[in-house]
């Protein structure tokens, strides 16, 4: 039984709300269309704004970097920021006014600071990233205006300029980092040419005792040595073959002294000329078990073999030629004749053997005493040389450092001069307008849609409120229900309203007028949303 009372309640409580709305409509209707035509009139008096805006797109160089290495710093997001500071300068917005014509009305009133600051709140630039990226990628500039051509335009004015502003930024510090790098490049040259010369002067003032030649000079050294005891040994075997000579001139002295007081002596040679014979024949015999005939110690011990034998010919013919002749060669007359020369010529060639010898001892006593100085001079150096190589050691490194850094700039310089050349032509990094400057059809502000919607919302909220007061306010009773509570009485009848005839044609008369008012009010604000949908 409670269950079903509860269900038929239900409906009559909904037919209550809606009673309550039609006998106070008025007071929900006109609030809410007032509220709405007085928010819809002042829409439509709000000067209109119009917003055009670019996309801008960054491309990165058309060149792969692994050819060409930007030398321009790569956070694009602190260069727009930079640019944007240039752009939005105060010169730069000045001259924008003064060629579009900005702030007409404003002029007189604000200062150049002042229009200066409007028209930055009017330029709007926004940066674009993708979803799954960080670096940037666009970014936009917009302009507001009232007006929708001038909107246009100084948007294209100000792509113009960031698009110029980052080639000529771009290129001024590709430039710029070119030059720098010039400057150091030559200060590198510098010093490494002064190192070069430092390097050098020392090996000029130190030749011979550098590192690199201590084994030229070991070599050289080790040939001085083997000269010099090839010099030594020569002056050995000179110094013998004198004492020879000698031996052979007084045995020969001593055979003309024989002649020349008659005794005999035979018609043998010197014994000294005998034993040289012997000992040459004894070193050729020897050195022919080592060496072929054509070895030049074998050909020289032949030569002087044979000028032994030829002279002991010439003594053995001079010496029978005296003994049959009885006469003294020496202190006799001098030779008259060829023949007679011929005959002193043993004595003759042993005295002219002796001087050479003499000359040779000479020589060689010179000789030795020269390759004795050089082999002090070359040990000299290699005794020098660790002081010589611990001295270069310091000048290679400092030279070394120099040219390694000299090499480093020398290529920086040529990477950053490639990408100076990228940067004039244009293939670098650059930004390209993804979206030309729109020609806005419909002002982004005042949003007169919405503000309708705000003025139809906040007059229904009107409307409910004075609603609610009135009927709280109104101490009438329009229900049984209400009178069952207001009167603990039970309801025995109920008496229905007798209108006359005149009061029902007054009655439909007034309810069709109230329905034509309600649709005439609800046309109206139809109609204005839709003016405001197209036009607004």
């Amino acid at each position: 039984m409670s269950d079903n009372r509860e269900d038929s309640a239900q409906p009559l409580h909904w037919d209550k709300y809606w009673q309550l709305l039609c006998r106070r409509r008025w007071w929900l209707a006109l609030p809410a269309f007032g509220v709405w035509a007085m928010v819809w009139a002042i829409a439509w008096f709000l000067p209109a704004v119009y917003r055009s805006e670019t996309v801008i797109l960054v491309e990165q160089q058309k060149v792969p970097e692994q050819y060409v290495v930007s030398n321009v710093a790569a956070d694009l997001q602190e260069r727009l920021q930079s640019m944007s500071q240039q752009i939005l300068s105060r010169t730069r917005l000045l001259h924008i006014m003064e060629q579009f014509d900005l702030y007409p009305k404003l002029r007189s009133r604000l200062t150049a600071d002042e229009l200066v600051e409007r028209m930055r709140k009017d330029i709007e630039i926004e940066l674009v990233q993708t979803p799954n990226r960080t670096e940037l990628t666009a970014f936009k500039i917009a302009y507001l205006s009232n007006n929708a051509q001038l909107a246009q335009r100084v948007t294209a004015q100000l792509t113009s300029l960031f698009i110029e502003e980052n080639l000529k930024a771009r290129q001024q510090q590709s430039e710029q980092t070119t030059a720098f790098l010039d400057s150091e490049l030559e200060d590198a040259r510098n010093n490494l040419s002064e190192q070069e010369a430092r390097v050098k002067e020392f090996k000029s003032r130190h030749l011979g005792e550098l590192p690199e030649q201590v084994q030229s000079n070991v070599q050289i050294l080790s040939g001085l040595q083997t000269r010099l005891q090839q010099e030594m040994d020569s002056l050995g075997q000179a110094k013998q073959h004198g004492v020879y000579l000698e031996s052979l001139f007084n045995q020969w002295r001593s055979f003309e002294s024989d002649l020349r007081v008659g005794k005999s002596v035979g018609s043998n040679a010197p014994p000294a000329l005998d034993q040289e014979l012997d000992r040459l024949r004894s070193q050729l015999a020897d050195l022919s078990s080592h060496y072929t005939e054509k070895h030049p110690d074998i050909r020289k011990l032949k030569e002087q073999i044979a000028k032994a034998e030829r002279m002991k010919e010439q003594m053995e013919a001079r010496v029978a030629a005296m003994t049959k002749e009885s006469s003294p060669p020496d202190g006799g007359p001098r030779p008259g004749s060829y023949a007679d020369l011929q005959a002193m010529s043993p004595r003759m060639e042993v005295e002219s053997q002796l001087k050479a010898n003499k000359l040779e001892i000479e020589n060689r006593q010179r000789s030795i005493q020269q390759l004795e100085a050089q082999i002090d001079g070359y040990q000299s150096r290699l005794n020098t040389t660790p002081v010589r190589e611990q001295q270069l050691a310091g000048l290679t490194r400092d030279y070394e450092q120099s040219r390694k850094n000299y090499e480093q700039l020398l290529a920086k310089r040529d990477q950053s001069e490639m990408a100076t050349n990228l940067e004039k032509r244009q293939e670098g990094e650059q930004f390209r307008v993804l979206d030309a400057p729109n020609l806005p059809q419909k002002p982004s502000s005042p949003n007169r849609l919405k503000l309708n919607a705000i003025g139809l919302l906040l007059g229904l909220v009107l409307g409910v409120g004075l609603l609610a007061g009135t009927e709280a306010m109104d101490d009438r009773i329009y229900s049984k229900e209400d009178f069952e509570k207001a009167v603990p009485t039970p309801v025995l009848t109920e008496i229905p309203p007798l209108p006359t005839p005149q009061e029902e044609r007054h009655a439909v008369r007034r309810q069709w007028l109230h329905g034509i008012f309600l649709c005439l009010m609800t046309l109206i604000a139809l109609a204005g949303f839709a003016t405001t949908y197209l036009f607004g």
